[in-house]
Formats: C-alpha cells, sequence, structure tokens
C-alpha cells in the first residue's frame, strides 16, 4: 500500500533527502583526518600524563592479587560491617566471597575489585566538585547536563574508538571508558542532594554569620551526604556494568572471562564469572546503602 502511494507522490516526498555523498565523504575525511593529526600531536604527552594512574592501578592490583585471602577477607568483612553495621550483610559477604574462592576465581575477583576502586575514587574526585559547582550555579548545571546527558545515553562502544586510539590497548583506556560511562550519577546526584537542603537552615547558617565555605562544608554537604552516598552507590554499579564491556580492551578481570566464554559459548564459566560479577554488586549495593541509611539517620538526629 505504501509503494503504491509512492506512485501518485513526488520521490522527495517518498525518499528521505540525504546530503551528496562526495560532501559526506570529505567531511568524514576531514574529521578522520583531525583527530589523527591530534593523536599524533598528543597521543605521547596524554600517556605520559596518565602514567601515574597506571602506576597505581598497577599498584592496588598487585596488593589485591597478592594478599594472603584470609587477610583480605577479613579486611573486607571488617568494612562492610564498620560501614552496614549489619551481620547478615557481613555473614553473606564472608560466604560469598568464599564461594567465589572455592571456584576459582578469586584472582580475577581481585583484578576486577581493584579496577572498580579505582574507577570509583577517581569519579568521586571529579564528580563531587563538579556537582558542587553546579549546586553554585544554574548556568553551570544546563551546561553540564546536556554533557551527562550524552554520556550516559551514547552506547559505551562508540567512545571506546577514541579512546582506544589515543590510548591503545590496555588498562588505562579501559579505566578512562568506565569513568567516563560511571561518573554522571556521581555528579548529578551531588548537585541534588546539595540543591534539596532546606532554605530554612541555610538562612539560619546565614543568620549565624557562616561564610560561603562554611555554609558549604558545615551544613550543605554534611546534610547531603546521604543523596552522595546514592551517587556513589550507582557509580560503583555503572563500573562494575561496564567492566565487561573494557574487558574488549585490555580489562582483565572477571569482564574477560566473560567476553570469552561468549566468543567461545562457553555457558559455565560466563555463569560462574557472571555470578562473581553479581557477587560484588551485590556487596556494594547492599553495604552503601546501609551506610547511606545510617547516615540519613545520624543527619536527621541531629537537625531533627
Amino acid at each position: 500500500m505504501a509503494r503504491a502511494l509512492c506512485d501518485y507522490l513526488p520521490q522527495l516526498l517518498c525518499e528521505f533527502p540525504t546530503l551528496d555523498e562526495d560532501f559526506m565523504r570529505d567531511l568524514r575525511k576531514s574529521v578522520d583526518g583531525g583527530f589523527k593529526s591530534f593523536v599524533r600531536s598528543y597521543g605521547d604527552p596524554l600517556d605520559n600524563a596518565l602514567e601515574p594512574l597506571q602506576w597505581f592501578l598497577n599498584w592496588l592490583q598487585a596488593l589485591f592479587v597478592d594478599a594472603p585471602w584470609i587477610v583480605f577477607l577479613a579486611l573486607l568483612t571488617t568494612l562492610v560491617y564498620l560501614a552496614s553495621r549489619s551481620l547478615k550483610i557481613t555473614l553473606g559477604t564472608a560466604l560469598s566471597m568464599g564461594v567465589i574462592g572455592l571456584v576459582g576465581l578469586w584472582e580475577d575477583t581481585m583484578v576486577t575489585l581493584a579496577m572498580v576502586t579505582v574507577c570509583t575514587l577517581i569519579s568521586i574526585v571529579i564528580g563531587l566538585p563538579m556537582g558542587i559547582l553546579m549546586a553554585r550555579s544554574d548556568r553551570m548545571q544546563s551546561s553540564v547536563n546536556p554533557v551527562l546527558d550524552v554520556m550516559q545515553t551514547l552506547p559505551s562502544f562508540v567512545y571506546l574508538i577514541p579512546v582506544v586510539m589515543i590510548f591503545g590497548i590496555g588498562k588505562v583506556p579501559g579505566l578512562i571508558a568506565v569513568v567516563i560511562y560511571a561518573v554522571p550519577p556521581m555528579i548529578r546526584l551531588t548537585n541534588l542532594g546539595i540543591r534539596l537542603v532546606d532554605r530554612d537552615v541555610l538562612e539560619a547558617a546565614d543568620a549565624f554569620g557562616s561564610s560561603s565555605f562554611q555554609k558549604l562544608f558545615q551544613v550543605q554537604l554534611p546534610l547531603a551526604l546521604p543523596t552522595i552516598m546514592a551517587g556513589i552507590n550507582q557509580t560503583i554499579m555503572m563500573a562494575l556494568a561496564m567492566v565487561v564491556v573494557a574487558s574488549m580492551i585490555g580489562v582483565g578481570g572477571l569482564g574477560k572471562n566473560v567476553l570469552q566464554a561468549i566468543t567461545n559459548q562457553f555457558f559455565t564459566i560466563g555463569l560462574l564469572n557472571g555470578f562473581a560479577l553479581v557477587v560484588i554488586a551485590i556487596i556494594f549495593d547492599r553495604t552503601s546503602q546501609a551506610y547511606g541509611r545510617r547516615l540519613q539517620k545520624h543527619t536527621e538526629r541531629i537537625h531533627g
């Protein structure tokens, strides 16, 4: 029916007009050539600038992998208990990590934990100041929000291309890709948490003569901490989700095993490594949520 209708309509109304092929080819060549020139000019300086990041990642990964499993497990369960104050979450962490070790995925899990830890720290270092700036300036918020929208909606495979072209294959390119994917929730929820602080509390701080610096660090950030913790939680979850994709460009650990299982159709290997990723995600999620609830109760008790 649609084809028959086109017989009676001008071709322009039936086929969407496109730009000239020669123009599109020249445009693609100029853009690709410009990017390649940028890589040739600035690739090495950018590599050198990020070398400390490579050292830190390698050091943390070696620390996690080489540490006796009993020591690491004891430290992990202690941190989980101090953050959550929940015996159920702590016991679940110990049992889940024990199962991961029994199925032979302990070392790969340590590599993934090191990567997620570094990505989360970088996301916090970038996201917290950016969220504060957005909360203090509507113009900054309107400028940054479209960038965050693009970062969250653009398929991760697309921005792997420029990262690989600039930095090649390796851990640092994978780390950059994970941070790009994981940092937006940290920025958004920091901004949201500060903006949600009650105006009456801010007016009271102004009445006591608080400076802008004091108001930020003694009033706004403490009251926004539960929301900021939710941002950290979401950042960790997105970093774990991106680890599998980043394994395509040299990130090891559980993501590499999942990718190999997909390639070779190894159902059991994929299932076990997926289970390990889910376990890590649940541990981080339950612990950070419990800590966020404790912070919220503490804040309500102080300011209530």
